[in-house]
C-alpha cells in the first residue's frame, strides 16, 4: 500500500508541476481550455516524462559516465532538457495538447522548474 501511494504522489506532484509550468515557462503550452482535458493532459505527460526518464536516463548516465565527471554533472542539465523535450515530442505524436516550443529556455527552464516543484511536493507530501 505504501508503494503504491508514493507512486500517485510522486504522479500527482509532477502533473501539478508541469502545469504550473504551463503557467510561468514561456515556450511550454498547453492548448485547451477544457479543466479536465488540462487534468487528464499533464497527467498522462507526467507518466510519459517518468517513462521517458526510467528508461533512458539510466542508459544515460552509464554510457556517458565521463562527461558527467569531466563537467562535473553540469551535463545533467542538458540531458534533462534534452529529455524534457522528447516528452514534448512524445506527447505531441499521441495528440496531447502539450508543447515545448524550444530548447532555450523553455526545456531547460521547464526540466529544472519540473524536478524542483517536483522535490519539493516530494517533501511535503511523501511522508510516512
Amino acid at each position: 500500500m505504501g508503494f503504491m501511494k508514493g507512486v500517485v504522489v510522486r504522479l500527482l506532484a509532477t502533473a501539478f508541476a508541469f502545469w504550473l509550468a504551463t503557467l510561468i515557462i514561456p515556450g511550454i503550452t498547453l492548448d485547451t481550455d477544457s479543466t479536465g482535458q488540462v487534468v487528464l493532459t499533464v497527467i498522462l505527460v507526467a507518466v510519459i516524462f517518468g517513462v521517458v526518464n526510467a528508461v533512458l536516463q539510466p542508459i544515460i548516465k552509464t554510457l556517458g559516465c565521463g562527461l558527467y565527471i569531466l563537467t562535473l554533472g553540469l551535463i545533467a542539465i542538458v540531458v534533462n532538457a534534452l529529455l524534457f523535450m522528447l516528452t514534448g515530442w512524445i506527447a505531441e505524436q499521441v495528440d496531447l495538447p502539450f508543447d515545448v516550443e524550444s530548447f532555450w529556455p523553455a526545456a531547460v527552464l521547464g526540466a529544472l522548474f519540473v524536478s524542483l516543484v517536483t522535490w519539493v511536493l516530494g517533501l511535503i507530501f511523501d511522508r510516512d
